[in-house]
Order: structure tokens, then C-alpha cells, then sequence
């Protein structure tokens, strides 16, 4: 489970940005991530609910996460589809000169504060 890992990684980067903007709390972190990206987005929750109560900046602090889907484009004809169904295989001409648009994300994309 990389998820935990990921999680201290995340949570080191919140801290920081509210340190540097002189944020004493957050009430939320807004993360993109994508579908193949090999994180179980359940799995990141989990660990956020358990880490974020021992800091004290982060006490109560959300995870929000935008799952994006993955999508890939073709080479040869130059379409794109949804990987999760298709893979490497462009359904269109059933080229195989494909390559991941997006859907590969783990990004934090917001910090939310209270409002005071």
C-alpha cells in the first residue's frame, strides 16, 4: 500500500504552502487523481483520516479527489478513447502507435482555508 507514503508526501507539501502564506489551518486539500494511476483513491482516504490527526495544522482537514479518467490518443489516426476499456489498442484502426493523454495525475490541485 504506496498510498501511505503518498499521503506524507502530500501532506509535507500543504504544510509548507500554508506555512509560506501564513495559514495556521486547513480545512482541505483538493487532489486530481488519475484513473491509471495506480492509486486507490479509498485506500488514500484511509491514510488521510489517520495521518491528518496528528498534525495539528491539518486536524479535520478533507480529501477531496477528482478521479480523471484515462485517455489515450492514436498515432496513426489521430482519435482518442478511454484507455480503462480499450488499452494500447486503438479501437478506431487497431493501431497500437498510442500514448497516454492523462489519466496517470496525482496532483494536489487545491488548499482550501477557512474563511476568517
Amino acid at each position: 500500500m504506496h498510498e501511505l507514503g503518498i499521503v506524507f508526501y502530500i501532506i509535507r507539501d500543504v504544510k509548507q504552502a500554508a506555512l509560506e502564506n501564513h495559514v495556521d489551518h486547513v480545512s482541505a486539500v483538493v487532489m486530481d487523481i488519475g484513473e491509471v494511476s495506480t492509486v486507490v483513491p479509498e485506500y488514500l482516504i484511509d491514510c488521510w483520516q489517520w495521518a491528518v490527526g496528528k498534525e495539528p495544522m491539518l486536524t479535520g482537514c478533507e480529501l477531496k479527489i477528482n478521479l480523471i479518467p484515462a485517455v489515450t490518443r492514436c498515432e496513426d489516426c489521430g482519435k482518442e478513447y478511454d484507455t480503462v476499456t480499450h488499452g494500447k489498442t486503438c479501437p478506431f484502426c487497431k493501431g497500437s502507435n498510442t500514448f497516454l493523454l492523462r489519466g496517470n495525475e496525482v496532483e494536489i490541485k487545491e488548499i482550501e482555508v477557512p474563511n476568517n
